[in-house]
């Protein structure tokens, strides 16, 4: 969803940010907004500081914004997770460049 919401917006993003935390994501207030998506699902302690560096970086809105899509994206995971539901081939087929790049087939468990 987030590649795709670049493309559309012509918002150029480096994906490998998702997954290494030492490269810049290349988009406004993007590594306030990772670091948010660490701390709200691993280091609740530090969520306060999280949420301050996006409102003082991108504003209120974007914290509501932001996390209202931490929460949805989590959801869609512990269900899917949950249920035993495998990725479908044409997403996988779609994914396939993007899983390669961020490595991300390491955590497949149908192999």
């Amino acid at each position: 969803m987030l590649r795709a919401s670049a493309a559309a917006t012509d918002q150029p993003i480096d994906l490998r940010a998702v997954t290494d935390r030492s490269i810049d994501p290349g988009i406004s207030g993007g590594s306030e907004l990772l670091r948010l998506v660490d701390v709200a699902l691993v280091a609740s302690h530090e969520l306060e500081a999280a949420r301050q560096a996006v409102v003082a970086t991108l504003g209120p809105e974007a914290l509501v914004d932001a996390a209202g899509v931490i929460g949805t994206f989590e959801m869609m995971n512990r269900i899917a997770d949950g249920t035993g539901m495998p990725v479908g081939r044409g997403a996988l087929a779609r994914t396939e460049d993007l899983r390669q790049e961020l490595d991300l087939d390491r955590f497949r468990h149908d192999r």
